[in-house]
């Protein structure tokens, strides 16, 4: 979401009128690369850009192909092998191991369905997606290089029934997709991904630990809300880069905030009373992820007192709650433990254990499905 934003705000200070702008997506990966399908790179014919399609080594290359696809006004697929170094073309020792095709395309600003109109549309919309890009494919197939289709949850007409079944799969799984499709008029090839919202934090007090997390969550691209009782806390200088800073008191806070499947709450007020009735009200609702600041007696204490008052949560409802917050780390500080804290809620989101990458069996990242022929029709 992070790396979306920028390429849009870069897109909004350009002059269009003078210049004229390539966008770089990497559409498959083979093997090893530094970034995975997906990723992005909005180009300018004056040698500007925004995003990265490696970790550095391909984007300089990438740059002389944009200009040529925007002289031209014709996209292309630009493969990069980066498993031999001693035969690397690019003269440098890439050391990726990996194959990496990356999809080069003109921005046309006045075409509506234009890459950068829908990230926009995502990012204002907020709601995931799947975008199947054709890259490449046969003339006679009548489906241009950069034709786009979306889905949005329900599947709607405009989405080609020898399409349909891939964007679900992907949809479904989340994992991204590319294939050659056989269709009458010849070969076409698809790059199938979804796009998520990043997650949305509320921060449930307005301490001067919150200030190190709003910090650190914002600068990851993640969207921040910080709420407490106490107005006087709540200046907006101490959080500026905080997305909203609200007012509201415990019992009516969670009829305030807009709760989805990406929203993570940190309670973290150091009042024991404030923070029981916002965990009791927050139980009530869907929110997928619950952390509360504190040792593991704190927590304990407060679901002695619901039994008590006969406030009775499910296993699944008590399973969304962790107490005490955070990987452990060895934090102590107010930034190590807002370090620990985003690591536990990535984690959590991201559906890892958080451990030790070396233990891991197998590559870090899943690998990308590619079917080298998928339909006939």
């Amino acid at each position: 979401m992070k790396e979306i934003k920028g390429i849009l705000h870069i897109y909004d200070q350009i002059d269009l009128s003078r210049r004229k702008l390539a966008l770089a997506t990497v559409v498959y990966v083979e093997g090893s690369a530094y970034r995975r399908p997906g990723a992005r790179m909005l180009i300018s014919d004056d040698g500007r850009w925004e995003g990265a399609i490696s970790g550095g080594c391909l984007e300089g290359d990438a740059l002389r192909k944009a200009r040529q696809v925007i002289l031209e006004g014709q996209s292309m697929v630009v493969r990069y092998d980066t498993m031999d170094d001693d035969a690397n073309s690019l003269g440098i020792g890439l050391g990726c191991n990996g194959i990496i095709d990356v999809f080069i395309e003109p921005i046309n600003p006045t075409d509506k369905t234009n890459p950068i109109a829908l990230l926009r549309d995502f990012v204002q919309r907020r709601n995931q997606r799947v975008i199947a890009t054709v890259y490449r494919s046969d003339s006679a197939t009548r489906l241009s290089a950069g034709t786009r289709f979306v889905c949005t949850g329900n599947l709607v007409d405009s989405i080609p029934s020898w399409l349909q079944p891939d964007m679900e799969s992907v949809m479904d799984l989340g994992k991204p997709m590319t294939t050659t499709y056989l269709l009458e008029g010849g070969l076409v090839d698809v790059f199938i991904e979804r796009i998520d919202p990043g997650i949305e934090l509320v921060i449930f007090g307005a301490g001067y630990d919150t200030i190190p997390l709003t910090r650190l969550a914002t600068e990851i691209g993640w969207q921040v809300t910080i709420t407490e009782d106490c107005i006087a806390h709540l200046s907006p200088k101490r959080f500026p880069e905080a997305t909203c800073v609200l007012y509201a008191d415990a019992q009516m806070v969670t009829q305030k905030i807009y709760i989805t499947d990406r929203t993570a709450a940190v309670l973290m007020s150091h009042n024991y009373t404030y923070d029981q009735a916002v965990l009791t009200n927050l139980l009530a609702t869907d929110v997928p992820y619950v952390g509360v600041l504190g040792p593991r007696k704190r927590y304990e204490k407060m679901q002695t007192e619901w039994r008590k008052a006969g406030n009775h949560f499910s296993p699944q409802d008590l399973n969304r709650v962790h107490s005490p917050i955070g990987l452990d780390l060895g934090a102590e500080t107010p930034d190590e433990i807002a370090l620990s804290i985003l690591a536990e809620i990535k984690a959590f989101f991201s559906q890892r254990t958080g451990g030790f990458l070396r233990e891991k069996v197998g590559p870090i990242h899943e690998r990308q499905l590619s079917v080298a022929l998928e339909t006939l029709i």
